[in-house]
């Protein structure tokens, strides 16, 4: 029976994020400074606090951003910026650690908290059987800027990860999971092998989970 692989997108499979320049490429630096600005004591505390305050604090970023751009030009930024970004940022020793369940016959998944347009494009220029990551909501051929749903980190990453394995109905299949931070943590508590590939290593939130190389020496 295969098993099923879950990555994270941001950090993981690739290097640093991927959510600003997105932004800069939908609309522009400037537009995207200027709103970064403006909300910057809220997006330190983010950083800092994590959890509900950093969901709402990124959405109203995208709002700030987002709102009002025709749907047909962000999917088209997407598909341009996928590729650009795999090109530039793909980590290679994570990118290998892929393609080894892919040619094992694994089941693979990239989770993110990223937009889901992007990041589902990057999924398929992977090989990767599914993209779960953030939708943004459209009213009228336009991005409102605000989620539809919930932003996918920490449990909501469980949450849909969980239901589209049980939709795999291989409900004895193991279950990897490779992140890099603490949105990542609930997702590799729940896995059978969970992977750290955080740059940060044992200092980092994840540094109860064996490296990359320690879990092929295991595995």
């Amino acid at each position: 029976m295969p098993d099923i692989a879950a990555f994270d997108f941001d950090g993981t499979l690739t290097s640093g994020g991927s959510v600003f320049d997105f932004l800069s490429a939908v609309a522009d630096r400037r537009k995207v400074a200027t709103a970064s600005a403006s909300l910057l004591p809220q997006l330190v505390h983010a950083a800092i606090a994590g959890g509900e305050v950093a969901d709402r604090t990124k959405e109203r970023l995208f709002e700030m951003v987002l709102s009002g751009v025709e749907t047909s030009r962000f999917d088209a930024v997407c598909i341009e910026f996928a590729g650009a970004h795999l090109a530039g940022h793909l980590r290679a020793d994570v990118h290998r650690r892929l393609q080894w369940h892919q040619q094992r016959g694994d089941h693979t998944v990239i989770v993110s908290a990223s937009p889901e347009g992007y990041v589902a494009e990057a999924a398929r220029r992977l090989g990767a059987d599914q993209a779960l990551a953030t939708r943004l909501a459209t009213q009228d051929g336009r991005l409102t800027g605000r989620y539809d749903g919930k932003n996918c980190r920490g449990e909501e990453k469980l949450r849909r990860l969980r239901e589209w394995t049980g939709q795999l109905d291989e409900q004895s299949a193991r279950l990897w999971v490779y992140g890099n931070s603490r949105g990542d943590l609930r997702m590799m508590r729940a896995a059978d092998v969970g992977v750290n590939v955080g740059r940060l290593g044992s200092l980092g939130r994840l540094r109860g989970f064996p490296s990359l190389a320690a879990s092929e020496v295991a595995h």
